[in-house]
């Protein structure tokens, strides 16, 4: 069945009263805005060779916002109403008081659109989805007889937001979400270990349920399980380690990028705080922010406050050159936004955040960057990891690492940790491949208990001297 598309202000509020609400509310303010969304989304997992959860979520409603200064307030309800919209205003113009600002001009209004605004959710049959589910369970377990579990996800999603500012601009956007999880555990010997793959982006389903996409991703979940079978414990110290492309690039998003996000150099809480146009990095490390990839997970047409989103360079050749921002931290720091406001739901004023955020490659072929390592680690998985954004310092675990020597790839790693600071980290890039790579699209980023999907990326890397901690003796 088709969705009605959403049109608040067709359906559910006057125009005209609600941009009245919304210029009292920003009156004497420095910039506001009314923001609207509906989103549903839906998750089946099958785990176990058995539908474990099927689950369905809708909800909609407003958020307003009013900004002076450092100031903001901010008010929401899931109930998209006059007399709702009247007590949000209310309720925001209070952290205000009598204003004094002068209302900045609007986001430029751009036609770009970078992906499809078909309802994914709906793309298939419900009885389809359950089918694929099952058909990676079988098809998993008949690939290798050390197959003993299979979980397989498939989710989509489906926002669709309005804003409206007080000039009476009127942004929308629609933005799908799908994306399909296989994990597998094996087991030999009495030996148990898992492997998983996945991924997806602002795409219909079509593509993710075909036999082809998931059976390749099964393929690979199976690869990193029976690589761990055979992994023996990791070496710990000071060494070198080559990051492969790719994934991997989620180092360089929580060590690196999240100190280039424009609030926390505003306050003065980021490594990166002042240093424009200083050397940051190694030369030859160029990093970006890039909003506007077509079908990415991290991709925008517009961001969440009505700015198009932008390809913004932050490190050039090693030199910091940017930071990301969200209208009220650039008008703070004297510079344009970049797109990179964003919130989680309707629920949440914006802040800045990446979007999708990768190194650029170099020249190196990765085979010879990988021939150079004389004693070290080559990680090319990774899972969870915790970073000090004030200090930049990191320490991830490896899901998929291998030992080198003298150039040659041995056996695999178990319990590899890599340890260090973003900035120290970036100063010691010694080569970078010429494959880089986008993530297959699964990265989910947490901030200030907002969370928002992303991309990231990157080639292959060496780099000297970071800390593994590891567990062999």
């Amino acid at each position: 069945m088709t969705q009605i598309k959403f049109r608040p202000f067709e359906t559910l509020l006057d125009p005209e009263s609600a941009l009245g609400v919304l210029r009292n509310a920003t009156g004497g303010a420095e910039d506001g805005e009314l923001f609207l969304e509906r989103r549903r989304s839906e998750a089946l997992v099958f785990d176990d060779g058995r539908l474990k959860t099927a689950s369905y979520d809708a909800s909609e409603g407003f958020g307003l916002r009013v900004v002076n200064g450092e100031v903001s307030g901010y008010a929401h309800s899931s109930e998209i109403s006059e007399a709702a919209l009247r007590r949000a205003a209310e309720t925001a113009r209070l952290a205000v008081g009598d204003g004094g600002g002068v209302l900045a001009d609007g986001p430029v209004a751009t036609n770009r659109k970078l992906y499809t605004d078909e309802d994914p959710i709906s793309g298939a049959p419900f009885p389809v989805k359950i089918e694929t589910l099952q058909e990676i369970d079988a098809f998993a377990r008949d690939l290798d007889p050390r197959v003993v579990q299979v979980s397989a996800t498939l989710a989509a999603s489906h926002q669709e937001i309005v804003i409206l500012r007080p000039d009476g601009q009127m942004v929308t956007d629609v933005r799908p979400m799908t994306r399909v999880n296989v994990s597998v555990i094996v087991e030999q010997n009495g030996r148990r270990e898992s492997g998983t793959a996945g991924g997806g982006g602002r795409l219909g389903l079509d593509g993710l349920i075909s036999p082809k996409d998931w059976q390749a991703k099964t393929h690979e979940a199976l690869r990193v399980a029976l690589v761990n079978l055979e992994a023996v414990p990791a070496p710990a110290g000071a060494m070198e380690v080559v990051l492969g492309p790719g994934w991997p690039g989620i180092l360089l998003h929580e060590a690196v990028g999240h100190g280039l996000e424009g609030d926390f150099n505003r306050k003065g809480s980021s490594k990166f705080t002042g240093r424009i146009g200083e050397q940051v990095a190694a030369k030859g490390v160029t990093v970006v922010d890039d909003g506007t990839i077509p079908d990415r997970r991290g991709s925008i047409t517009v961001d969440d406050e009505g700015t198009p989103s932008g390809r913004n360079v932050l490190i050039e050749d090693g030199i910091l050159v940017g930071y990301l921002q969200d209208r009220q931290n650039a008008r703070l720091m004297g510079v344009d936004p970049t797109g990179n406001g964003r919130r989680e739901s309707y629920a949440h004023p914006p802040m800045p955040r990446m979007t999708n955020t990768y190194m650029e490659g170099g020249d190196a072929s990765p085979e010879d960057i990988v021939a150079s390592l004389k004693d070290g680690i080559y990680a090319v998985g990774f899972g969870g990891g915790q970073v000090d954004i004030t200090n930049g310092k990191f320490v991830f675990s490896c899901t998929e690492a291998y030992r080198v020597e003298n150039g040659k790839v041995g056996a695999p790693v178990k319990g590899a940790t890599l340890i260090g600071d973003g900035t120290s980290a970036m100063q010691k890039v010694r080569a970078l491949g010429n494959d880089m790579q986008l993530d297959p699209g699964m990265g989910n980023c947490g901030k200030a208990g907002q969370w928002v999907p992303v991309g990231v990326g990157q080639p292959t890397v060496l780099m000297d001297g970071l800390t593994v901690g590891g567990s062999a003796t």
